[in-house]
């Protein structure tokens, strides 16, 4: 009940209207029917005693104003409804995108938390349960409203008929309960198979696919997953309908035997006064009513609490997903305003979620305005890992992290992250403009800023053949005419896009590890020419940017090895760093003599 009443909260704060027009739509459709139930009854009995003319034309009258009034009305509700289902449902997908956007980046590193979002998603999309579960909650509301109805109407007849009536209906609820824990568990067990088929379903559709998939002869193989994990779910959905068919035949069972115990019951009391005064010809027509459709309307509401249980254990993913806790518990209430004058680490102590050990172990170093900063060590010693923490994606374990002499967390978010720019190996193009894609601005972006970059990072000629030149849109997805960049092409528009932000520090990732030794040097060189008096820390698993640079930091197994310049590191003929440099001086020789 708990996970449904939250449900309903993130709903409510989507689309307040929803839920009011659920509710109306509910209220309409319960009078109409507990309406229909009552008013024949006067109607009948005038007809059976003084057949007042002026009674029977208004009580008919009633009768017709309900049944055209109330349907008008449920149809309205209906019609608003229809518009504001679509509207939530989009609503609720745009929370979690939200959600998404402002999680702590360690969720989004963490495969726990990356299959939890996927398990959310399938859940909405694949199985449409927010729609689904919004439509389970009104028909729900609705036969909950005119089963109450009924129930008083019922209890007028006395306690006899309420108390086999309360039993009968523990009983279903037991059976409901029974079986909603069956299906249940099934449903569980499916989704991590539904995920399966829907995976290899989708890899049909996936054009990044469909070249390894016929060069390899694939799609035997393929469509035999699909087949198995169809199969699977064959027979999972084959026991639980099995069950539930039985439980269906139970319920029946109990709530015909409410009817006729109904119907026995205002029989007897329309023929003597053995339960109490008689009923009148429409008082029975009145009760058998109400018990026929109390019978119909428990078995309906029996239904619809088990789909409803089916789709909250769907939406079980999206509801976990949604309380995870946001990028901080510490906002920050301190905007960053001005430059980056000093970054210090000051005994940093990190490990990722889950790890056994630390990845950085009581890191301690500083870095001064416009200081040009190499970071180098093995990989997965680490140095990508301290770009993760300027960028306030990780918090430190022990330690802290100080810009301007003040812990980075205490800085509003958006301010603080304003100041910083970065380019990393795993960078992202979207399909916008190449203009969009360097500014990250849907418009007004300055058209010279873009072209000057695009001719530093030297692209001017790739772009001037486009037909569009800048304007021209990455991706064929939603543009026939979209263009494709190579690896380097790619790397050198996510550098432009780092130098357009006024950034006061500038962090590159390996970003040109996808061009050859040469190439890179080339722009890390120039890249250090265009950032100016800006702060940069440059990372690679070449030594291209080192030798340029104010400062080396020797990164070995999660500590500060050193701390120097390149001049005063390679006097260390036992260093990390020699050894790593003259390694990749004799590759480079080499290469050339080859």
């Amino acid at each position: 009940m708990k996970k449904i009443i939250h449900f309903l909260k993130l709903a409510w704060s989507v689309s307040p209207s929803y839920l009011l027009l659920l509710f109306g739509n509910s209220i309409c459709n319960a009078a109409k029917t507990l309406l229909n139930i009552v008013l024949p009854m006067y109607l009948i009995n005038e007809l059976t005693g003084e057949q007042n003319p002026q009674k029977l034309l208004f009580f008919g009258g009633l009768i017709v104003l309900n049944n055209v009034g109330m349907t008008f009305l449920a149809n309205t509700f209906d019609r608003f409804i229809q518009v504001k289902k679509s509207e939530t449902a989009e609503g609720m997908m745009k929370l979690m995108s939200e959600r998404i956007m402002n999680l702590e980046y360690s969720y989004l590193e963490e495969p726990k938390y990356l299959d939890l979002k996927e398990r959310a998603v399938f859940a909405v999309q694949n199985q449409e349960s927010i729609s689904n579960m919004i439509y389970a909650v009104s028909e729900t509301l609705g036969m909950s409203f005119t089963i109450a109805g009924l129930v008083v109407i019922l209890a007028t007849l006395g306690p006899v008929l309420i108390l086999v009536i309360v039993v009968g209906i523990v009983l279903m609820l037991l059976i409901y309960k029974s079986i909603s824990a069956y299906q249940m568990k099934v449903m569980q067990e499916i989704i991590p198979i539904n995920r399966k088929f829907g995976y290899y379903m989708n890899l049909g559709e996936n054009k990044d696919a469909q070249k390894d998939i016929r060069l390899y002869n694939m799609e035997k193989m393929i469509t035999d997953r699909v087949v198995s994990f169809s199969h699977e779910t064959c027979d999972s959905f084959e026991g639980m309908q099995r069950r539930g068919g039985i439980a269906g035949g139970l319920i029946a069972t109990v709530s015909e035997g409410i009817s006729a115990f109904s119907y026995a019951y205002v029989g007897i009391r329309t023929i003597s006064t053995y339960f109490g005064p008689k009923l009148t010809i429409g008082a029975l027509t009145m009760y058998v009513a109400a018990a026929i459709n109390f019978s119909a309307m428990v078995t309906k509401l029996g239904e619809s609490i088990v789909t409803l249980m089916q789709f909250m254990g769907y939406l079980d993913p999206y509801m976990e997903f949604m309380a995870l806790s946001e990028e901080t518990g510490q906002p920050g209430k301190f905007p960053f305003d001005g430059a980056v004058e000093t970054l210090e680490f000051r005994n940093v102590t990190f490990s990722y979620p889950n790890a056994e050990k630390p990845v950085l172990k009581d890191i301690s170093f500083s870095i001064h305005k416009g200081e040009k900063i190499s970071i180098v060590g093995l990989n997965g010693a680490g140095k990508s890992t301290l770009v993760k923490l300027i960028c306030r994606m990780y918090q430190t374990d022990h330690g802290e992290i100080l810009v301007n002499g003040r812990n980075i967390y205490d800085y509003e978010y958006l301010s603080y992250m304003n100041t910083i720019s970065a380019v990393f190996q795993d960078y992202k193009l979207f399909n916008f403009t190449i203009a969009e894609n360097i500014s990250c601005q849907a418009a007004e972006h300055r058209q010279d800023k873009i072209q000057k970059l695009v001719e530093e990072v030297g692209l001017r000629e790739k772009i001037e053949e486009l037909p569009k030149g800048i304007e021209s849109r990455f991706g064929k997805d939603y543009d026939k005419e979209g263009i494709e960049m190579s690896g380097g092409q790619g790397q050198k528009i996510a550098i432009a896009r780092a130098l357009y932000k006024k950034a006061s520090m500038v962090i590159l990732d390996e970003p040109a590890s996808a061009l050859d030794p040469i190439a890179e040097a080339e722009i890390y060189e120039k890249f250090n020419s265009l950032v100016e008096d800006k702060t940069a820390i440059y990372i690679s698993h070449r030594m291209s940017s080192s030798v340029f640079c104010d400062r080396i930091l020797i990164i070995d197994g999660g500590t500060v090895a050193d701390y120097d310049t390149h001049e005063n590191l390679m006097k260390k003929t036992e260093s990390l760093y020699y050894r790593l440099f003259e390694s990749q001086a004799e590759n480079y020789r080499l290469n050339v003599e080859g």
